[in-house]
């Protein structure tokens, strides 16, 4: 248990001091614009770069792997879109909303990170293609579903249009592509520049993790909502059981793969979900209360999980 405490306890201490700070320091949230710059357009997708290219092309893939994850995570997803809509009466889009709770978690500041430290390198392979096909399918889906509402009315083309852009523009998969045309072609940068890409991956989760700390401070819970009562347990507990035994179906994947899979389904709600929120006018205030508890509980839930991943009691496939 020592050793479980020794990667959690720093990693969930970098989200701790940026909540800290930022309840200590007066700075407007706005000051958080260009350390978030730097994350998401520099930091993480050097990580993910370094990572993907150094990977054998065969790894890069595996379609099944990709299908069965996020399906497992859409499983989740239209699960609590159909309470909300159907038991609890909301409108599509609180659904929506809702759903992603329950089934984004933040696989792009704390999945990389974490399943690194926890995993090794050889967590890297999954944690980019789990990264870049779910991110696909919530840019997708979330202005779909929004255009089915009350929310933004646009003309198909240019709903179509926008996602299509936002897809393949967006820097985390714009670098794993270009970490896979290198693993592709053999080809590493030049020696002053792969060190130039190691500064800046070496920076991404400590940077990832003080930012969503930050963040977390600067959304204080004003009301819990019901729906916490059924998005937590479902977003913690559930949806990471729901990813390994639909693995464990598919079986004949390697056990880091699985445990990658099974440990970013256990993160809590990814800070998105409140921008979704706040882009279509919808569900806000719940949707940032329901990411800090979370964030708060999965403390827990994410360090039994690892101890149950490191002291082998989670076998790769439940059915052998």
């Amino acid at each position: 248990m020592t050793e479980i405490a020794g990667l959690v306890l720093p990693f969930f201490g970098l989200i701790f001091l940026g909540y800290l700070t930022a309840r200590l320091v007066d700075h407007p949230g706005e000051a958080m614009g260009w350390l978030n710059t730097f994350i998401v357009y520099l930091a993480l997708p050097a990580l993910f770069f370094k990572l993907v290219s150094r990977t054998p092309v065969e790894e890069l893939t595996r379609a099944e792997f990709i299908l069965t994850s996020v399906g497992a995570t859409y499983v989740v997803f239209a699960l609590i879109f159909s309470v909300g809509l159907f038991l609890r009466r909301n409108t599509v889009a609180e659904a929506t909303i809702q759903g992603f709770a329950a089934a984004y978690g933040n696989i792009g500041y704390m999945g990389p990170g974490l399943a690194l430290l926890a995993l090794g390198e050889a967590a890297a392979v999954p944690v980019a293609l789990i990264f870049c096909f779910e991110n696909a399918a919530h840019f997708t889906v979330a202005p779909a579903m929004m255009a089915t509402t009350g929310g933004r009315k646009e003309r198909p083309a240019v709903l179509v249009l926008g996602i299509v852009r936002r897809i393949a523009l967006h820097p985390f998969i714009l670098s794993t592509l270009a970490g896979v045309v290198a693993a592709f072609l053999a080809v590493q940068p030049p020696v002053p520049v792969q060190r130039l890409i190691d500064y800046l991956a070496q920076a991404a989760a400590p940077c990832a993790l003080f930012a969503m700390g930050v963040t977390l401070a600067l959304r204080p819970i004003k009301r819990i909502p019901v729906e916490i009562g059924y998005i937590v347990p479902m977003k913690l507990i559930l949806h990471p059981i729901m990813m390994y035994v639909a693995l464990s179906l598919g079986g004949g994947y390697d056990p880091v793969w699985v445990q990658t899979a099974v440990l970013l389904a256990s993160l809590p709600t990814a800070t998105n979900v409140f921008v979704i929120a706040h882009q279509y006018h919808v569900w806000q205030e719940r949707a940032s209360a329901t990411i800090l508890i979370t964030t708060l509980l999965s403390v827990a839930t994410v360090t039994g999980l690892l101890f149950l991943i490191r002291s082998g009691a989670l076998p790769a496939d439940l059915f052998p």
